[in-house]
């Protein structure tokens, strides 16, 4: 009996010592969770960040970035730069050939623009040139110089107010130019070219390739091009048809 009562003596003592080392564990994590609590929200921010004088008032948010074609065409068409023709309207007519049709009178694209300076059957129905045909177009340098002549001469008369009132100004990165101008409206006709400036570059427009008005007006900007007299009526003269 007497070493019964030792036996439970001694299981008696293992429990209180099991429920010790279980209080004090517990007694630790809930002093790390505790501690771990503090030190997180010693980094939350008590006051709340006023945005209201922020602005973005007078930002040029508009900016249209080149495709990676335009990239591409640049890097190409820098080689391509006459020195001895500079930025004469003889310059600026051959650079955008270059960048047309690499200066093939001969060439037709996928979509159907012939020449030189790759036109459409309506814009040279818009000129004078009618009822001409596909061959006898291409096979005709003096018809497509005097077709390009004309088109510019027309565009030149559309958009003679956006030139006044653009040129030397400064949209989505690019400096306005007349010869700017008179390239983009060659792209994507007058009406394009209107909408863009007058929105402020907002209203872009882009050709089948991705080619942007942007992009021409940077890339033929700062020619000469008073060579081109606006002319509302232009057309081809009826000797080259």
């Amino acid at each position: 009996m007497p070493g019964k009562n030792l036996s439970n003596s001694g299981h008696h003592f293992d429990d209180y010592l099991e429920n010790f080392y279980m209080i004090r564990r517990g007694i630790g994590l809930s002093a790390m969770l505790t501690t771990g609590g503090v030190f997180l929200l010693s980094f939350v921010t008590k006051e709340k960040v006023n945005f209201d004088s922020y602005s973005t008032e007078g930002l040029d948010l508009h900016y249209i970035a080149p495709n990676f074609n335009e990239i591409e065409d640049e890097t190409v068409e820098r080689n391509f730069f006459s020195v001895s023709l500079g930025k004469s309207y003889v310059g600026f007519k051959e650079a955008l050939a270059f960048k047309e049709s690499r200066g093939d009178y001969g060439v037709v694209n996928q979509f159907g623009y012939m020449g030189k300076y790759q036109f459409g059957r309506g814009t040279l129905d818009l000129i004078g040139v009618e009822g001409v045909k596909r061959n006898e177009f291409l096979d005709n340098p003096e018809l497509q110089e005097e077709a390009f002549y004309a088109y510019l001469s027309r565009n030149k008369w559309v958009l003679r107010r956006d030139i006044e009132w653009f040129v030397g100004k400064t949209m989505n990165g690019v400096e306005v130019t007349e010869s700017g101008i008179l390239a983009a409206a060659h792209l994507s006709g007058p009406g394009a070219v209107k909408r863009y400036l007058r929105s402020g570059g907002v209203d872009g427009f882009a050709d089948a390739f991705g080619t942007t008005i942007r992009y021409y007006m940077k890339r033929f900007g700062g020619y000469d091009t008073s060579f081109v007299v606006p002319n509302r009526k232009a057309k081809v003269n009826k000797k080259y048809l």
